[in-house]
């Protein structure tokens, strides 16, 4: 039977995990902090510590694309989701009827279970725990690879890990699931590999993010994803009667911070009448903030050649974004089927299967990184503009522009536009359906009013009172 180690047990290292056990393979997940999940994932808020998730209690999303692969690769957890307490969203069904027009076949696909981090990773951790051919290792942290033999001239061949115990881990393949901080690029350099290819920006988004409960959800009257000048404002149902508040902004806008103070938060949130009702429930946490975003993409073939063979990287160590998108674990399943995928086509052969996990990434997850980036530029530009008191840049994807123009008019725009945002499908696919553009294009001269909200000059008055 063949061997895998997954170093990094959150949602992407379990579901690349049981992926790879549901076709035969042997996997053992080690993970470097001590405590398991609790039995009943409703506790997990509360009783669980993940010292090595910074972003644990941070906001978290869970949108159609997830439920799309589980329920065809690992099916019951979006049953054990909804069991936990997630919030089953149906955004179309929210929508005032003008504006989602009528019902529609297929319209179900827009629906899905969503929840706070710490009960979504107990779900999968639960599912781990029991599903045949996974081992979860937990208190075991890796220190480095283990080498042997290569497979191609200069090119390092890995065959397990040792851990920070000294053990000694052989495998067929080792999986990278260890974050958006994972080291295997500075361990492959201590093994002479060549450098992968890497991306980081950061772009300068900072986040302060509040928790409410209450005895139900707040019903969306505007956007999740709201800009609203030079901040924007992000709120998302959780699970078991809780929800989230974020305003993010750039880092560099001193007036912003004064958010930091609960009083202060409350007073902006207060100002957007779309969204002020999201402040009706129990405050259970201060305000968290989180900075130093990185958006960061490695690529472990370069030149159409393998730095290093027997192993492979998932998740937030293949490639990280923004996190107000909410597409992490969507597209770090994305990828993890990539890797499955890959394996059924060349596990034998290692530099196959470094070039064939390569090959699927690129085609069908990395796009989603890239278009990420562009959305990240052109909003940090477009913040800095308007602080500036200058005239902001011209849209960065016009195509994406004209369909903000087009959504609150048009039941196939509203549609196409929640198909990209809660990644079912890439822009590029959607705009390249016959006629499309020429839909959009009837409605270049509608008005893009504005999210209601405080003018950079209410902002001041608010945070200085």
């Amino acid at each position: 039977m063949t061997s895998v180690v997954v170093c990094g047990g959150s949602v992407i290292g379990l579901s690349t995990a049981m992926l790879l056990a549901r076709d035969g393979h042997d996997v053992t997940v080690l993970e470097r902090d001590p405590v398991g999940a609790p039995d009943h994932p409703r506790d997990a808020w509360n009783e669980w510590p993940r010292a090595g998730v910074a972003q644990f209690h941070q906001p978290h999303n869970i949108f159609p694309r997830v439920q799309l692969i589980l329920d065809a690769e690992l099916p019951g957890l979006t049953a054990r989701l909804v069991d936990a307490g997630c919030y089953v969203w149906e955004p179309l069904t929210a929508l005032p009827p003008a504006l989602a027009g009528e019902p529609r076949p297929g319209d179900d696909r827009f629906h899905f279970p969503t929840g706070r981090r710490p009960t979504v990773e107990a779900v999968f951790a639960g599912a781990a725990r029991h599903h045949p051919g996974v081992t979860v290792r937990r208190g075991v942290g890796v220190d480095g690879l283990l080498t042997g033999a290569s497979v191609v001239d200069h090119v390092p061949h890995v065959t397990g890990v040792r851990t920070k115990g000294g053990d000694e881990l052989r495998a067929d393949l080792v999986v990278d699931a260890m974050g958006r901080r994972s080291p295997l690029a500075d361990w492959l350099a201590a093994l002479g590999a060549r450098p992968p290819e890497m991306e980081s920006e950061d772009q300068g988004f900072v986040y302060y993010t509040r928790y409410y409960a209450g005895d139900a959800v707040p019903p969306m009257f505007g956007p999740p994803l709201a800009p609203m000048g030079t901040f924007s404002l992000l709120t998302l149902p959780g699970d078991n009667g809780t929800w989230s508040v974020t305003l993010w902004a750039a880092a560099s806008d001193p007036l912003l911070r004064e958010v930091r103070d609960p009083e202060q938060f409350s007073n902006v949130v207060r100002a957007c009448p779309l969204h002020a009702h999201w402040l009706d429930g129990d405050p259970i946490t201060g305000v968290l903030a989180m900075a130093a975003i990185l958006d960061k993409h490695r690529r472990f073939v370069v030149h159409g050649r393998p730095v290093v063979t027997g192993v492979v990287a998932v998740g937030d160590a293949w490639a990280c974004t923004n996190p107000s998108a909410g597409r992490g674990i969507s597209v770090g399943l994305v990828q993890a089927q990539c890797v499955r995928d890959a394996a059924r086509d060349a596990f034998d052969d290692p530099v196959a299967l470094a070039i064939r996990v390569d090959d699927l990434t690129e085609a069908r997850a990395t796009p989603f990184f890239w278009n990420q980036i562009h959305a990240d530029r052109a909003r940090i530009a477009e913040m800095d503009a308007l602080r500036a008191g200058a005239e902001p840049p011209p849209p960065a994807d016009p195509a994406l522009a004209l369909l903000q123009k087009a959504m609150p008019h048009d039941g196939d725009a509203l549609r196409a536009a929640f198909e990209i945002t809660m990644c079912l499908a890439l822009p590029q696919e959607v705009f390249a359906r016959p006629g499309f553009m020429d839909k959009l294009a009837a409605y270049a001269d509608a008005e893009s009013p504005p999210f209601p909200g405080p003018s950079r000059d209410d902002l001041a008055g608010i945070l200085s009172g």
